[in-house]
């Protein structure tokens, strides 16, 4: 039987639906009145002002040009709005950077390239599609032509201290050939041959008015994004205080020159457990070591109570 409403019934369903919007107003209006915040909260989505001048690695970025602009704007915006990867970047640059610095002041490598890892990895031992590894997401082909240790038992990619010098050993050789740190970056996301191939066709040595694939024509901007939002998160909305940083885990280097049959014992002789002795070295990708060459390996361990300290 079909239901047709009478006027009766249709007056009462006014009158609930009249209710329900005045409520709903009450409640929007309770809202705004309770919270002078309101109109900035996460309702809304402002972009982010650039800062008037912006430089990497000591060379100023032309943002008088509008293309250079749009292109810094763009990538801020989206760095600042990817809240749960850029706020785990910001974390781990707490235990990270120290010695990721470290090694590049000993290299003569500008301090902006740590924003470089940040924009390769977000800090982390990820692996691309296309096989790239660790913080600075190296290739197999290219670790082993800079004399990285890659095989089934040992990955120097996963080597923090190691594959951060390789990267210096990349930039140093990349600002050589194109004179500018910039480039030298740009350079280690499309390559040499790639560079310079588009160099000789646009006879253009700036980074900023060459004519670039998608990837690498964003990378430099990317890196200078992170550099901005890392550096002064609470310019962009990021309410990071000093003890929400990871801290460094302690540690102390031991020397081996001989296999190492278990690590799980080699844990425990050491005072920790095989899963934090893998945290502090991540390269070892065996739980043993044949090493039949005799090679010195420095693996490292936590100093004392260093889990508990950290946090870890």
């Amino acid at each position: 039987m079909k239901f047709t409403p009478g006027k009766a019934t249709l007056a009462i369903l006014l009158l609930l639906s009249a209710g329900f919007v005045f409520t709903l107003l009450v409640s929007a209006d309770d809202l705004q009145a309770e919270s002078p915040d309101y109109e900035e909260s996460a309702l809304t989505a402002a972009s982010w002002a650039l800062p008037e001048a912006v430089s990497f690695a000591g060379e100023e970025m032309p943002l008088q040009n509008f293309d250079t602009r749009e292109s810094l704007d763009r990538e801020l915006n989206a760095t600042a709005y990817r809240h749960g990867s850029t706020l785990l970047t910001i974390k781990r640059a707490g235990r990270y950077f120290p010695e990721i610095e470290k090694i590049l002041a000993e290299n003569g490598i500008p301090d902006d390239f740590k924003y470089l890892a940040c924009a390769e990895s977000d800090l982390a031992n990820v692996i691309s599609p296309a096989g790239a590894t660790g913080f600075w997401q190296i290739m197999e082909s290219t670790g082993r032509e800079f004399g990285l240790t890659i095989n089934k038992e040992v990955d120097d990619r996963y080597n923090l201290e190691k594959s951060t010098r390789f990267a210096c050993s990349y930039f140093k050789k990349a600002y050589e050939r194109y004179g500018s740190w910039t480039m030298a970056a740009a350079s280690y996301n499309n390559g040499f041959s790639g560079i310079s191939e588009q160099i000789g066709i646009q006879k253009e040595t700036n980074y900023y008015d060459l004519l670039l694939n998608e990837e690498t024509a964003r990378y430099v901007f990317r890196i200078v994004a992170l550099k901005l939002v890392i550096s002064d998160p609470s310019r962009y909305g990021f309410l990071v205080t000093e003890p929400d940083l990871y801290p460094p885990v302690p540690y102390r280097e031991v020397a081996v020159d001989s296999a190492v049959t278990s690590f799980e014992q080699f844990a425990r002789h050491f005072g920790t457990n095989y899963k934090i002795l893998k945290f502090l070295n991540p390269w070892l990708r065996k739980p043993f070591l044949t090493n039949s060459s005799g090679r010195e390996y420095i693996i490292r361990v936590p100093e004392k109570d260093a889990r508990i300290t950290t946090g870890l």
